[in-house]
């Protein structure tokens, strides 16, 4: 069962999914080098995954880093709460004044979590 901002468990992580390049394209191996440093390859939904437990800088660089990587491939990208996986031993988000209240109040407005008004 997915830990969001509204269920009864208090800590989270973020999941960062990003849809793959077409892997016959030039682009596969320039994503693939962009992206094996910081995220893991699922051959299954062929998604990069990254989980984020902090945005403080090194966070922040990880999270732009992947968001660089599908906008200049063109692919999409989702963030989602997720539960914090077993033997997790870093910093984890609580439902406080952090990133949840901006995740739920995206999805409370009916938006898929990671998109965001265009203005």
């Amino acid at each position: 069962m997915t830990s969001s901002p509204n269920s009864p468990a208090p800590a989270w992580v973020l999941q960062v999914t990003i849809w793959a390049a077409p892997a016959a394209a030039p682009q596969w191996k320039e994503q693939l080098n962009r992206l094996r440093p910081i995220a893991s390859f699922d051959e299954t939904t062929k998604t990069w995954q990254a989980r984020l437990s902090a945005l403080d800088l090194e966070g922040l660089n990880v999270l732009q880093a992947l968001l660089d990587a599908a906008s200049a491939h063109g692919t999409r990208v989702r963030l989602e709460p997720a539960p914090v996986p077993e033997r997790w031993d870093g910093p984890v988000f609580t439902r406080g004044p952090d990133v949840a209240a901006l995740l739920e109040a995206q999805a409370d407005q009916g938006r898929p979590l990671g998109q965001l008004p265009m203005g």
